[in-house]
């Protein structure tokens, strides 16, 4: 019997949440809602991580891909980023699936037949990664989904397109501007029987526009439900209150495209009859028989919920998708913002000039220029805090969608990638103008000067000074604080990694900064390896990037501690910073190699560590950051220990009351032998994911 954690293949009944680092958010997700609720899920199975990663390295993949994503010089270049991901993804489609890995998912396709007693079934194969959906990221479609497959060898070859899929240009520019380390990401695809829609779309258990977590938001159109996400239609609208139950706004679009199921297998577009286009998607009793599995499934969760559903030909309904809205659940407050300043915008509204309306997705009120782009080829000419303007966005968009001011878009609802990848990233858009009765691309001109109010859902001509003024308080007035948080009897600490993120988390009732990567600042700010920097003459660099880096974060949350942990690259990782390939050896397995506290006494290396050490030192002392206290990760043996902390003490950095050297608890020499540890260091950051793999 293959043990769970080792397995290339798991069946949805199998599956719980927590199996997100075997099979992704979304398989993990439709095991849990087969496993562990009543709501009705197409059945299926989903390859694993473990699938994907044996694929890339029985293959050579592994190698190739590294090497290709080593060689890229500016993410922010698109061509550049569009060139190396094209031929990441051919390498992988063009190579041989391993003959065992195509036979367990070629036989779990054959059972699936056999326990749905259908010859040969219809499924989706759906890209799951393994960061995928989780309530801090959306990666939502962002890889690859296949409909109606039809037979085992079809399967087998989308599965390995899924895999390709993982190095989409959106995909790979997200995780790398997210901190998301490629070898820490895997994909897994979700196999499961097709539920052949004559309707689909999406539900929310909170409104998306506006956080208001009283209502459920739902979404359909005809056919299946891609167009909706895709952006191609504005599809239907429903609000339901969760405490009566009731249908408290239905707007019905015209819906004159649908994509359906051809009978033998694949996809295509076709015209929605004249009558049946401005036809609602859904009878009201169904509105309500979705609203009521979406408060299950939140109950069930325990957060809000971001939801697919299906209508099949039998007009029975199905949650074919259910995942952590990642939003709004991070953004509380925003409702009660809104409600304290709409009574203002709505005064200010009246005696202005608006031009458009739209669905507004991600809220935000920001004025610039627009720059409307009707061909993709054009995207290039995007220049930073222009107003973007198109008939829709596409994954491809990304790297221009982050210079934008904000974003309108002509088509599209309020779960097109437009509106995901907006409301991520915090920029103002409007959607589905078109369905509002003004195409944005046709009332906007290239060079006009608009006020974007994506809140309200408007766009005013012009700028308009009292609306995007931001007053200042008088320096008499009285500060209070908008929300309370109950003191806890347990110190809540943070992790923060991106420096530029410090001051937004201020105001979180945290007690600090519990584990700040050093990883982070050098491949945002340094990307050299600090050897060849050493001999390239230019050391100082590593010293004065670190330390103001470190001094952004330290400096935001004073009085409150910040503990960096020293630098945790492995040599693959080292390898791939500019210079590194001389300094770096080629190692088997690199998760035990040469990293952590082994590097920092080191003869080759401990160079390199003492800038690391000067950098802490400024920040202490130049700065005067006390706040700032330090971790050392990955410290295999209690004599290493006692190297490192007696190396920090010979160049100025010594533990006492006002400085704590604390370390990483991720093997188990470290908890066995915690007692003699602890004459070296003031406590423990505990690991999980290493220790686990370890022990």
């Amino acid at each position: 019997m293959v043990l769970k954690n080792k397995a290339y293949v798991l069946w949805f009944d199998d599956l719980k949440r927590e199996d997100v680092g075997l099979v992704g958010g979304k398989a993990s997700s439709l095991g849990e809602l087969t496993s562990g609720t009543n709501v009705p899920v197409p059945y299926g199975f989903a390859t694993t991580a473990n699938a994907y990663r044996y694929f890339m390295e029985a293959t050579g993949c592994n190698k190739r891909v590294n090497d290709l994503l080593a060689g890229l010089k500016d993410i922010e270049n698109s061509d550049e980023l569009h060139s190396v991901c094209k031929k990441i993804r051919r390498i992988i489609t063009d190579a041989n699936m391993p003959a065992d890995l195509a036979r367990y998912i070629g036989d779990a396709y054959d059972e699936l037949a056999i326990k749905m007693h259908v010859n040969e079934p219809f499924v989706a194969v759906r890209s799951s990664a393994t960061a995928e959906d989780l309530p801090e990221a959306s990666f939502a479609g962002q890889q690859d989904t296949y409909l109606n497959v039809h037979d085992r060898d079809d399967v087998i070859k989308k599965v390995k397109k899924c895999y390709a899929s993982l190095f989409t240009d959106r995909a790979t520019y997200y995780r790398m501007k997210q901190h998301f380390p490629q070898e820490k990401v895997a994909l897994a695809a979700a196999v499961q029987m097709m539920a052949f829609s004559k309707a689909a779309g999406v539900m929310f258990t909170v409104n998306v526009a506006t956080g208001d977590d009283t209502k459920v938001m739902i979404e359909g159109s005809w056919g299946l439900g891609e167009f909706i996400v895709q952006g191609t239609v504005t599809p239907d609208n429903y609000v339901v209150d969760k405490k009566t139950m009731k249908i408290v706004k239905k707007t019905v679009n015209n819906k004159n495209i649908e994509l359906v199921r051809l009978p033998d297998g694949g996809v295509e577009q076709k015209d929605v009859p004249a009558d049946l286009a401005k036809e609602p998607a859904l009878t009201d009793e169904q509105i309500i028989e979705l609203a009521n599995y979406a408060k299950n499934i939140e109950k069930h969760y325990g957060c809000y919920m971001d939801m697919e559903w299906s209508l099949d030909q039998n007009n029975k309904l199905w949650l074919v998708q259910a995942r952590p809205e990642t939003v709004w659940s991070q953004k509380n407050k925003a409702k009660k913002e809104n409600t304290e300043n709409k009574s203002d915008q709505e005064a200010l509204t009246t005696d202005h000039n608006v031009i458009l309306r739209g669905l507004p997705a991600s809220p935000g009120l920001v004025s610039g220029k627009v720059h409307v782009i009707d061909d993709p080829k054009d995207i290039d000419q995007f220049k930073q805090g222009e107003v973007l303007v198109t008939l829709m966005t596409s994954p491809d968009w990304v790297p221009a969608m982050k210079k934008a001011a904000a974003i309108i878009t002509n088509n599209g609802g309020m779960t097109c990638h437009a509106a995901i990848v907006s409301r991520e990233m915090q920029i103002p858009c409007l959607v589905g103008t078109a369905s509002r009765g003004v195409k944005a691309t046709s009332a906007l001109k290239n060079g006009q000067l608009v006020t974007v109010d994506a809140k309200d859902g408007v766009v005013y001509d012009g700028i308009v000074e009292d609306l995007v003024k931001k007053e200042k308080p008088a320096s008499n007035s009285k500060l209070v604080e908008s929300e309370y948080f109950a003191p806890t009897a347990t110190g809540v600490m943070m992790n923060l990694g991106d420096p530029e993120l410090a001051e937004k988390y201020t105001s979180l009732p945290a007690d600090g900064i519990g584990l700040m990567r050093e990883e982070f600042l050098w491949t945002t700010y340094i990307h050299q390896h600090p050897l060849y920097l050493i001999e390239t003459g230019h050391p100082e660099r590593v010293v004065n990037e670190l330390a103001n880096g470190i001094a952004k974060v330290a400096r935001a949350m004073a009085p409150r501690p910040v503990v960096l942990r020293f630098s945790d690259f492995k040599s693959g990782e080292y390898r791939n910073l500019k210079g590194g390939e001389k300094y770096e050896p080629h190692e088997p397995a690199d998760l035990l190699g040469w990293r952590g506290a082994s590097r920092y006494y080191d003869p080759k290396y401990i160079d390199a560590f003492k800038l690391e050490l000067e950098a802490v030192k400024k920040v202490r002392n130049e700065f005067g950051l006390k706040n700032l206290n330090v971790m050392i990760p990955f410290c295999r043996t209690v004599d290493e220990a006692q190297k490192v902390t007696q190396l920090m003490e010979e160049n100025g950095l010594e533990r006492n009351e006002d400085f704590k050297v604390y370390m990483m608890a991720e093997i188990p020499s470290n908890i066995i032998l915690a007692d003699q540890f602890n004459k070296y260091v003031d406590g423990y950051s505990i690991g999980s994911n290493d220790l686990t793999m370890f022990y």
